[in-house]
């Protein structure tokens, strides 16, 4: 039994939370439900005011006739009794009285004859037309009859029915005083039903029921009726909507009529067909911005070759030249690496741009990638006076990556932190779990702000517009490398703080297809503790300008 109703509470519970994401969801359903609400309640408080009116009306008018009954009666009893003989049988008078007076006046009623509350009896204590309903007359009732003249009364419950009292009819209890000569005062009373104006206030409240229920189902069909004429359009354009931003660029909504809707029809495909002019302009403009850069960048190639050339034939032979036209010649090599390095960067972008990039992936431990990212980076690092603190886990960090792709974005990222570190260290930290392969490039120089953080991978931008590119970036890395990490389906994340440094994460699903939630190293550095560390040389890899004397990537420190 327990189970039965722990089941019934849940299927409760789960109908209740689905009537209410429905209704949440639904501006039809609220609609209607607000309006079925508003007009019961309604009803419910017009119905009750008019089922008071019409129980008093029928009340009020039912006791003036009785009241005006029971007092013509009382005043023929008066005179019965005035003229009645001297030697009358007073028993056999009030019989007879009880006998007529029960069918008098608008209907049936029950006649009560009793002495004054403490008299003696003389002839008679109580005659009535029915003794089961004596208790009826109430002390309070006695009271208020014995101790004025007029009428008085009280409303009663007349209890009827097969067994008698199995249902209770509402009445009215009517009493005067009557004297006899030679016998004193009495009691008179008269006892009303009031249950034929019982059934007819029920069968107008029955009616007022009904009519209530066939308001409230009109309303509803009525409220639905409007709702769907209103809310059918609008639905139509979320659903229009909805396809033209899947790129369903000819969607339109269909036109009907002459109306507001229709007319918002009408402007909202005119909207839909301008934004798709737009688009479609922008997307030419696009193709041939990208197929200019692709061009250019190959174009540009065959002189630059010719360039480069001349530029090695000058440097070749710049010991024979003046310093000046010596340090022409250096300068003509240098740029013409920046100028290469920029046209590769653009190649690559263009190639981003226009969807063509491909990824190929294979099995690799992240850590090698790492480390030999690292070595190409020690040279930089030693020009700097920067130290370069790895920190890898003894197991493999296996995932499906391009290498070439992944060692391209680590050595952006340790380029970028050396030439801001400013002569401090930069830490990169490798971490994994069961679902991704993580590496946090740390550096503490200048740091940068949030704001800055936010525009670290466009295009050709830099925090300071007045920095040199000591190092002959090209501006293009840090939008190639998430362009890179967007590729493996991963994530390239930043943070700064200013004097605190910063921070770079490059998160890697460890097999293809794998949806990235979490990532395995924190981005944001426990700046609590964020003393610079004493690096020692068995701990950290101190850059020398002699290749020869670095050492062995693969001794590093693995915590």
């Amino acid at each position: 039994m327990s189970r039965f109703w722990r089941h019934t509470r849940v299927r409760l519970l789960l109908l209740s939370r689905r009537a209410v994401r429905r209704w949440r969801s639904s501006l039809q359903v609220r609609v209607i439900t607000s309006t079925l609400v508003i007009g019961l309640v309604t009803l419910l408080v017009l119905g009750g005011f008019l089922s008071d009116r019409l129980r008093d009306g029928l009340f009020d008018q039912r006791l003036r006739e009785v009241l005006d009954e029971s007092s013509r009666s009382t005043r023929q009893v008066q005179d019965t009794f005035d003229a009645a003989p001297a030697d009358t049988q007073v028993q056999q008078l009030f019989v007879d009285l009880v006998q007529g007076l029960q069918v008098g006046g608008s209907g049936e009623r029950d006649v009560f004859i009793q002495r004054p509350v403490g008299q003696n009896p003389v002839l008679v204590t109580s005659v009535a037309s029915d003794e089961r309903l004596v208790p009826l007359i109430s002390d309070e009732l006695r009271r208020q009859v014995s101790g004025g003249d007029g009428q008085r009364w009280q409303p009663v419950g007349i209890p009827v029915g097969d067994p008698v009292g199995s249902r209770v009819d509402p009445g009215v209890m009517v009493g005067s005083q009557v004297e006899l000569p030679g016998s004193g005062r009495y009691e008179l009373y008269y006892l009303y039903t009031l249950a034929p104006e019982q059934r007819t206030l029920r069968f107008v409240q029955g009616v007022l029921a009904a009519g209530a229920v066939a308001v409230v189902a009109l309303l509803g069909g009525m409220t639905w009726l409007v709702t769907r004429q209103t809310v059918s359009p609008v639905r139509s354009a979320a659903r229009v909507a909805e396809r033209l931003a899947d790129g369903h660029l000819t969607e339109r909504m269909e036109v009907r009529g002459q109306d507001e809707m229709a007319t918002l029809a009408r402007s909202f495909n005119e909207m839909a067909e301008s934004l798709q002019v737009q688009i479609r302009r922008m997307e030419d403009l696009s193709a041939l911005q990208r197929r200019f850069v692709s061009d250019v960048s190959h174009e540009l190639r065959t002189p630059l070759t010719t360039i480069r050339m001349a530029g090695e034939v000058l440097h070749s032979v710049r010991e024979d030249f003046p310093p000046a036209a010596r340090r022409s010649a250096e300068l003509l090599t240098t740029q013409l690496d920046r100028f290469e390095d920029l046209l590769a960067d653009l190649l690559e972008i263009s190639r981003f741009d226009a969807g063509f990039a491909m990824l190929d992936a294979e099995g690799r431990d992240v850590r090698d990638v790492v480390a030999a990212a690292v070595e190409q980076a020690l040279p930089l690092a030693s020009s700097k006076g920067t130290w370069l603190r790895v920190d890898m886990p003894d197991t493999r960090c296996t995932a499906d990556i391009d290498p070439r792709r992944v060692e391209r974005i680590l050595r952006n990222l340790l380029v970028n932190a050396i030439e801001h570190a400013e002569g401090t260290a930069v830490e990169v930290t490798v971490g994994l779990d069961a679902q991704a392969v993580a590496v946090v490039v740390r550096d503490h120089g200048v740091g940068m702000t949030p704001a800055e953080a936010e525009h670290v991978f466009d295009r050709f931008w830099r925090a300071d517009p007045a920095r040199a590119r000591t190092t002959g970036g090209t501006g293009l890395g840090l939008a190639i490398s998430l362009e890179d990490a967007h590729l493996h389906g991963g994530w390239l994340e930043a943070w700064g703080r200013r004097a605190y440094g910063a921070s770079f994460r490059l998160t890697l699903p460890r097999r293809a297809g794998i949806t990235l939630t979490s990532s395995p190293l924190p981005l944001v550095p426990d700046l609590a503790s964020d003393d610079v560390p004493d690096l020692a040389l068995d701990a950290a890899v101190r850059p020398t300008s002699d290749p020869a004397s670095l050492p062995d990537l693969d001794h590093l420190e693995a915590r």
